[in-house]
């Protein structure tokens, strides 16, 4: 009586072990076809950069490097990013607005002392685009706003972010104060014209986006602001207009890896610079710094001369900068101190 039962059981067994081998096989196969190692990577920059990163993020991921990647955002007002990364906000690539909030992190042992001069970027100075500062208006210009003289005319009202929290704001002012210089018009001409300058602005929000919204919310009549923030608002369809002073200031922005950051992340570094991910910064009216997409990529952007242009290289770096206008005793805290602005 047992005999029958045996054969069955051989049967059976017969029939598994091919479909046995078949599950290993399938097994095998879609364990092949997904990757082995996925990675999140986190983006921390100031606040201009995020609709460009949505994109930056995309394309990357389109690619066989970016396949096994994904990604967890911070952007706002650059100043705060840097202090929220020392905090211990999670970072493995970081893109702020001015070198000293990236300096904070070497300071902190977040991002390596060389990161502008080792790797992805060092051709570039580890900035991965620029921008210049611009005058934007309401429809139809009704102040006839044309360049640096127009903002202290009585009637302006500005709108330009914090200082303290924001890089955008140290570069509208900080070029305030040198294209009367660029004009051979002396410290203290320069002094008293942006002493009037701030005496018309009425709002300084926390970065340059949210100053972007409040402009357009309907708060002053004048906005300074990025050139790629601008023209994002007029691709957009906001009602505005843009206007591009005789003199200028070349913004740069720096990107790096923090030390901690992971394969993905160090991937789509590299992305960020190269020619592809400079083109979208180009499309996206942040200016290239690849010389061959800067290059090809020229006729987006509004020309300016070199002897129209500040650099901060011209002002003595950074560490004078920052000394001269923005410490504690500096030329731009101390207006900003009597017009109300800082305690």
């Amino acid at each position: 009586m047992r005999r029958p039962t045996l054969r069955r059981s051989s049967v059976v067994g017969a029939l598994a072990l091919p479909l046995a081998f078949a599950l290993v096989g399938s097994t095998e196969a879609a364990s092949a076809a997904t990757p082995k190692t996925s990675y999140t990577v986190n983006v921390v920059g100031y606040s201009v950069v995020s609709a460009v990163y949505s994109k930056l993020e995309a394309a990357f991921q389109a690619t066989t490097a970016g396949k096994s990647v994904s990604f967890n955002n911070s952007f706002g007002a650059s100043t705060t990013q840097a202090g929220d990364v020392v905090a211990g906000q999670p970072a493995d690539v970081v893109n702020f607005s001015a070198v000293p909030d990236m300096q904070l992190l070497v300071n902190n042992g977040i991002v390596a002392s060389k990161w502008n001069s080792t790797g992805a970027g060092a051709a570039e100075g580890g900035f991965v685009s620029d921008s210049v500062v611009v005058i934007v208006v309401k429809p139809g210009n009704p102040l006839g706003i044309t360049g640096w003289p127009s903002l202290i005319k009585s009637g302006v009202q500005i709108v330009t972010p914090d200082p303290i929290s924001s890089g955008s704001a140290r570069w509208n002012l900080l070029e305030t104060y040198e294209s009367q210089i660029i004009q051979k018009k002396g410290p203290a001409a320069a002094a008293k014209y942006t002493n009037a300058l701030v005496k018309n602005v009425v709002a300084e929000p926390s970065s340059g986006s949210k100053a972007l919204t409040q402009f357009l919310s309907g708060t002053g009549n004048v906005l300074l602001a990025y050139e790629s923030d601008a023209s994002a608002a007029v691709a957009a369809g906001k009602a505005v207009k843009i206007i591009y002073p005789a003199q200028n200031i070349v913004i740069q922005t720096p990107a790096a890896l923090t030390l901690t950051a992971n394969k993905g992340a160090k991937a789509f570094f590299n992305y960020l610079f190269s020619p592809a991910g400079q083109s979208i910064w180009a499309h996206n009216a942040f200016r290239p710094t690849l010389k061959s997409v800067a290059t090809a990529t020229k006729s987006l952007f509004h020309p300016y001369k070199a002897a129209q242009l500040t650099t901060i290289a011209s002002l003595g770096g950074w560490p004078a900068v920052t000394n001269k206008f923005f410490s504690t005793n500096g030329i731009i805290t101390k207006i900003e101190r009597a017009h109300g602005w800082t305690s």
